[in-house]
């Protein structure tokens, strides 16, 4: 099982949150951090239809490139767990109307505090975890 967080995510448009879990996906990569959205989700935040200040990306893809709507610091998110949650993080959304999973890339997952222990046990820990703490990962949520 890959390594899915559990997120909440608020929408700096709408205000309204969501919890989902999430893909830690390191094979996305940009300099900024950002956030996956299926269309679902993003209509449910109150990115949908996409607002004046968002844009058309090209993005590659295993799949060859596609064009999604991305909406420039629109969103805020951090981790929760039982026992803690991360720092809260704003980023860009990027609205996809083909990816049914929200994704989280190799940026905002840095600045978010995760660390890698095990890609297909799904174990992963903060970065300022005790070096013995390990944490399982969420199950997958799609927005289907």
């Amino acid at each position: 099982m890959p390594v899915r967080v559990k997120l909440k995510i608020k929408s700096k448009l709408s205000n309204t949150e969501v919890e989902t879990s999430a893909l830690v996906n390191s094979g996305f990569t940009t300099d900024r951090p950002q956030l996956i959205v299926p269309r679902r989700l993003a209509i449910q935040l109150g990115l949908w239809p996409p607002p004046p200040e968002s844009f058309m990306v090209e993005l590659g893809t295993a799949g060859g490139p596609v064009r999604n709507y991305l909406v420039p610091n629109s969103i805020e998110v951090c981790i929760v767990e039982p026992d803690r949650s991360s720092s809260t993080i704003t980023c860009d959304a990027i609205i996809s109307h083909i990816e049914e999973e929200v994704l989280i890339n190799d940026m905002l997952g840095e600045q978010l505090g995760i660390v890698l222990l095990g890609l297909a046990s799904g174990k992963w820990r903060f970065i300022d975890d005790p070096p013995g703490k390990v944490r399982e990962s969420y199950p997958q949520q799609l927005w289907t």
